[in-house]
């Protein structure tokens, strides 16, 4: 009650207005780069540098804009979920974890060696190193999702190993943060590997089953549309308890959504249902990348060139490590799976927070690293839409079979 009263109708006012302007900024700048034919996820991650302090000052990152984004990417992970059969990811499984290690081992040591031939300490080589380690797959899948391509060989590559990605980058992240405390505790992170490794394999191997058992008697329910509703709090439940067994809530929410797959198929409304929801609130998780971007870091001219050494490092590291592991699906493929996995976001971030707070990382180095997150996102996209063209053109004209770069059908599994 008391938090209600303190809520003045002025204050009301504002955090309205903070979420009109990132909305319309978001569409606006998505029907701009669509009209010129480039991703509007490009557009929509500019509009938060040009609406944020750096540019305009229209808005502020605040502790209500970070919690629409978190909501905003944990259902775009659930939307992409919906389009992902678990026996599809269960065929890429093994390119998929190759893709996934090497494409974790490969910008480690890249950018641990940058930092050192650059001067930094070994503490803070292997904060940058860890950094650079997980895919964002809320960019690549909404830009995937936007193109009708979620159901590529190469597009469930990239899903899984970016799931796989995001357990090892924590495990990681756990051996770096009690490394800095003068010492590692072994049990807990066996403890949170262990459980995060069985979670994953307990939701994505019974989920489906059990939901379609479910489904029918889910859809006898009194209440209105009670298959997106009890979506919804599959959803939000087994991103909590992601969280709780040391992974990201997004794996969880992508878990919730591949276990509905199948079901979801009889219930034609629960995929427009669903991304009515996703399209709201999508935007202010990639407006609020944008914002995150201060430029007044950059007025000294070695931050500009580390910022820049940093960004060329993390794309060629990804594209190099997770293309060599698809080499042998072709040139083509390895180059999409390659530029689908080179997009930080959240896990980069978090990283650089805790190295912040632990003081091995200044403000200057987070600005670097933030400026890496951003100029990754955006390069990413145009460059997976360019790869991807022959789908997207057979696709237009309704074929369905994916090539390689020599023309010949593209089949994995």
């Amino acid at each position: 009650m008391n938090f209600f009263l303190s809520v003045t109708p002025a204050h009301s006012a504002k955090m309205l207005l903070t979420l009109l302007i990132m909305f319309v900024a978001a569409k606006l700048a998505a029907e701009i780069f669509e009209r010129l034919r480039q991703p509007a996820v490009v557009g929509e991650i500019l509009a938060g540098v040009l609406i944020g302090g750096s540019v305009l000052g229209w808005v502020e990152p605040s502790d209500l804009v970070s919690l629409l984004a978190e909501i905003g990417i944990v259902f775009l992970l659930f939307n992409v979920g919906l389009e992902t059969k678990p026996r599809d990811l269960l065929r890429v499984g093994k390119h998929a974890s190759f893709v996934a290690i090497l494409g974790i081992i490969v910008p480690f040591v890249c950018g641990y060696g940058l930092m050192r031939l650059w001067g930094a300490g070994n503490i803070q080589s292997v904060f940058i190193g860890t950094a650079l380690v997980a895919t964002s797959v809320g960019i690549t899948a909404r830009v995937l999702q936007r193109l009708g391509l979620l159901n590529a060989p190469t597009a469930k590559i990239i899903l899984g190993a970016a799931v796989i990605d995001d357990i090892l980058g924590l495990i990681m992240l756990s051996i770096v943060s009690s490394s800095t405390e003068g010492a590692i505790n072994y049990l807990e992170i066996a403890t949170t590997a262990v459980l995060a490794i069985a979670f994953t394999l307990f939701i994505g191997s019974i989920g489906a089953k059990t939901m379609n058992f479910l489904g029918p008697h889910i859809e006898r329910l009194k209440i209105g549309d009670s298959f997106f509703v009890f979506g919804l709090i599959l959803c939000l439940g087994l991103s909590v308890a992601a969280l709780y067994v040391g992974v990201a809530a997004i794996i969880g929410a992508f878990l919730a959504g591949m276990a509905l797959s199948e079901a979801s198929e009889d219930v034609p409304d629960m995929h427009r249902q669903t991304s009515a929801v996703t399209e709201f609130l999508v935007p202010f998780f990639l407006v609020n990348i944008g914002m995150q971007l201060q430029l007044s870091v950059f007025r000294d001219t070695s931050t500009v060139i580390l910022a820049v050494l940093v960004t060329v490092v993390a794309l060629l590291s990804k594209w190099i490590g997770c293309g060599l592991a698809a080499s042998g699906l072709g040139t083509r493929a390895a180059a999409q799976i390659g530029v689908g996995m080179s997009p930080r976001g959240e896990f980069c971030v978090v990283v650089v927070q805790i190295g912040l707070f632990l003081g091995v990382i200044d403000n200057a180095l987070y600005g670097v690293v933030l400026f890496m997150v951003v100029a990754t996102t955006l390069i990413a996209p145009p460059l997976l839409k360019w790869l991807y063209a022959p789908e997207i053109s057979a696709k237009r004209d309704g074929g369905s079979d994916i090539g390689d770069a020599d023309g010949e059908y593209c089949m994995i599994g």
